[in-house]
């Protein structure tokens, strides 16, 4: 026999499943920022990496179609397309939570993701304009 909760809606059980199901996808998601994260750093790092060099004088890059600054910008780029797929991916998953069992949505992980991006943006934007 299954237990009710109260005003006849889901069992405990069936609630903290939901609970489960709704941490679960908390931690996919910010899994995917950590990754979008690594690959944003990583390539503004690598570009201001190349750039210091090539301005020191240090070694003379030869001059590649897809050379640091591209690659770089391409990886920022890979992450922030990740970061907002992963996103939508997630409200997609919290509203169907929402219309089948009245979940309560926490609005933190997806904060912290619109941040990164914005962050991730502004990387690019520095790299773009930055000839």
């Amino acid at each position: 026999m299954t237990e009710t909760g109260p005003g006849g809606g889901l069992s405990t059980s069936d609630q903290l499943g939901v609970e489960r199901t709704r941490l679960a996808h908390d931690r996919t998601l910010m899994a995917n920022v950590r990754t979008s994260t690594a690959l944003i750093t990583f390539g503004f790092t690598m570009y201001k990496f190349f750039s210091e060099m090539a301005e020191s004088g240090r070694t003379m890059l030869p001059r590649h179609p897809l050379g640091a600054r591209n690659f770089a910008f391409l990886m920022m780029t890979i992450g922030i397309i990740y970061l907002v797929l992963s996103s939508l991916t997630y409200m997609q998953q919290m509203k169907q939570l929402r219309e089948r069992y009245g979940a309560s949505i926490d609005k933190l992980p997806l904060a912290l993701a619109a941040m990164v991006s914005i962050l991730g943006v502004i990387g690019l934007l520095a790299i773009l304009f930055r000839q």
